[in-house]
C-alpha cells in the first residue's frame, strides 16, 4: 500500500471515465452500502451465470456511486476485479487489492476502498440469500455491520427518511 498524499493518475483516470458506472436492468443481486461519516452511498449490481463448470460466474457488474473521487475511483477498480470472476473469489478480493489497483489512495480516502468492498460483500451476501444458499461466517459479520451502519442513518435522520418517502 502506497502513502499518497494526493490522488494518483490511475485514481484520476477511474474518476473521469469510470468503468462500468451506470443502473443495470434486471440484475440478479444488488447491493447498497454507506458511509456515515463522509456520507458516500455505493449501489453495486451483478449479473451471475453459470459456467461449463456449474460455478457462479459474474457475467457483468455496474455500480452508481455518490461521493467523491476516491468514492467513484474504488467503485470503477471494483468492477473490473471481480468482472468474469466466481463468486468465491470475488469474496477474496479486499480493500489491499483496490488500492494497489488504483496505485494508492490517500491515507484519508483508504475508507473508500473498504466502502467498495464491503458494496461487493453486500451485493453477494443478497445473491447468497436470493439463492437459499449458505453464508460464510465473515461474509455474515460484513453484512451485519452494514445492516447497523444502515439503521443508525435512518435512526438518526427519521426525518429525513420520512421526507424522501412523502416526496
Amino acid at each position: 500500500m502506497t502513502n499518497v498524499k494526493s490522488y494518483s493518475q490511475k485514481v484520476l483516470k477511474h474518476f473521469k471515465n469510470p468503468h462500468n458506472y451506470g443502473k443495470m436492468e434486471s440484475p440478479t443481486s444488488t447491493g447498497e452500502v454507506g458511509n456515515i461519516v463522509c456520507g458516500d452511498v455505493m449501489y453495486l449490481y451483478i449479473k451471475v451465470i453459470k459456467n461449463d463448470k456449474q460455478k457462479d460466474i459474474i457475467k457483468d457488474i455496474k455500480f452508481e456511486t455518490y461521493g467523491c473521487a476516491a468514492a467513484i475511483a474504488t467503485s470503477s477498480v471494483i468492477t473490473d476485479l471481480v468482472k468474469g470472476k466466481s463468486i468465491d473469489k470475488a469474496l477474496k478480493i479486499n480493500k489491499d487489492n483496490v488500492i494497489k489497483s488504483l496505485e494508492g489512495l490517500p491515507p484519508i480516502k483508504i475508507h473508500c476502498s473498504l466502502l467498495a468492498v464491503d458494496a461487493l460483500k453486500e451485493t453477494i451476501y443478497n445473491f447468497l440469500i436470493k439463492e437459499k444458499r449458505s453464508i460464510p461466517d465473515d461474509l455474515l459479520k460484513v453484512h451485519e455491520k452494514n445492516k447497523k451502519e444502515r439503521e443508525f442513518v435512518e435512526d438518526t435522520h427519521s426525518h429525513w427518511v420520512e421526507a424522501e418517502k412523502e416526496a
